[in-house]
């Protein structure tokens, strides 16, 4: 069942919401954003909390968002998953905070590539529970296909996003979580192409994010993923200044909930 999932993205502390392709640590100035809160990020956690949307991500988009994310996974003991600098020193200790799982990108591809001995050191860091884990496998365009970015998406690195690569990590995590990085905070649409191939690949739980902006990309995601796919929506949503209801997508999960019941 194809469902809303939130996010709160933090960045210099703050909830902020920013177009995913400008976040650069070796150019600043590039950055463009489209939304900074005067709300602190337990705010959202507790908003999330009273609306049962289970599943969401707290991302810490670089340094000083360590104590932001903690105050929101407390907030929502179990309800919040928390990525950005995660890795097998630390990843207990933000299960320990609250987090109900752990969200791990970078850190699994040393120089670019791959490594099965870290993604083996973060489930045993874990006590080996794979429900505890999210892979993260954000990717951007490359002749056609994906591959997968790291680096607040600004480095490629050597895992191209293939049904092959997908089962091959199944095993391992409970869920992914896949930015379409080229499209993130630009409201401009999903990508429709990945959300396709996620929806035929994958067999465990996984949530697309990027260029979603209304309640017809949820329908577009469910019809074309055959409800596998979750979508999450960030910029679009009034709540982060944009036009979409935030209680129009509750509603959407609600009604999708009772269809399922049925």
């Amino acid at each position: 069942m194809t469902r809303f999932r939130p996010c709160i993205d933090l960045h210099a502390g703050a909830v902020k919401q920013i177009i995913g392709g400008t976040l650069s640590t070796s150019s600043p100035d590039t950055l463009k954003t489209n939304f900074v809160s005067t709300l602190p990020a337990e705010h959202f956690a507790k908003l999330y909390k009273e609306n049962r949307l289970d599943g969401g991500h707290v991302i810490m988009l670089g340094p000083g968002n360590e104590e932001a994310a903690t105050k929101s996974v407390a907030e929502w003991r179990g309800g919040l998953q928390v990525g950005g600098g995660v890795r097998g020193d630390n990843a207990a200790q933000w299960i320990e905070r609250g987090a109900g799982k752990v969200i791990i990108t970078s850190y699994l591809f040393p120089s670019g590539a791959f490594s099965q001995e870290r993604l083996d050191e973060v489930l045993a860091a874990l006590g080996g529970d794979k429900e505890k884990l999210v892979i993260d496998l954000s990717c951007r365009r490359k002749d056609g296909t994906w591959f997968v970015a790291m680096n607040k998406w600004q480095d490629l690195t050597d895992m191209e996003i293939t049904e092959e690569s997908i089962k091959s990590l199944e095993p391992y995590t409970s869920e992914f979580l896949i930015h379409a990085a080229d499209n993130e905070g630009l409201q401009r649409g999903i990508d429709t192409d990945l959300v396709r191939a996620l929806g035929s690949w994958c067999s465990i739980p996984v949530t697309y994010a990027g260029g979603g902006r209304s309640i017809a990309d949820l329908e577009l995601v469910k019809s074309l993923s055959g409800g596998k796919v979750d979508l999450t929506i960030g910029s679009a949503l009034d709540c982060f200044g944009g036009a979409l209801p935030f209680e129009e997508c509750v509603a959407w999960n609600r009604k999708q909930e009772a269809e399922e019941g049925r």
